[in-house]
């Protein structure tokens, strides 16, 4: 997998333990999109997400810009189900 530099460190951040509390979902949008996920708008803030088979709805954060941790363990799942792990 061959991605940015900055699309490592936000995958590294989902993945990192303890949970962070700092991950801007923007980010987040960004390395899904670098790594060929499908998004499309839902209602409200909703996110429908598609990544090599795997699907997802997730809820855009507001009006802080970071990623609750609860949502960072369902992307994590997320990623994981899609084949997605960070390269150590």
């Amino acid at each position: 997998m061959s991605i940015a530099a900055k699309h490592r460190k936000t995958l590294q951040a989902v993945f990192a333990d303890p949970i962070r509390a700092n991950v801007k979902w923007i980010a987040i949008e960004q390395l899904l999109r670098a790594l060929g996920a499908q998004l499309s708008e839902g209602r409200g803030s909703r996110v429908r997400i598609r990544l090599n088979g795997a699907r997802a709805v997730f809820h855009r954060p507001h009006p802080e810009p970071d990623t609750d941790k609860g949502a960072l363990k369902s992307m994590r799942r997320f990623l994981t189900e899609a084949g997605i792990q960070p390269e150590d």
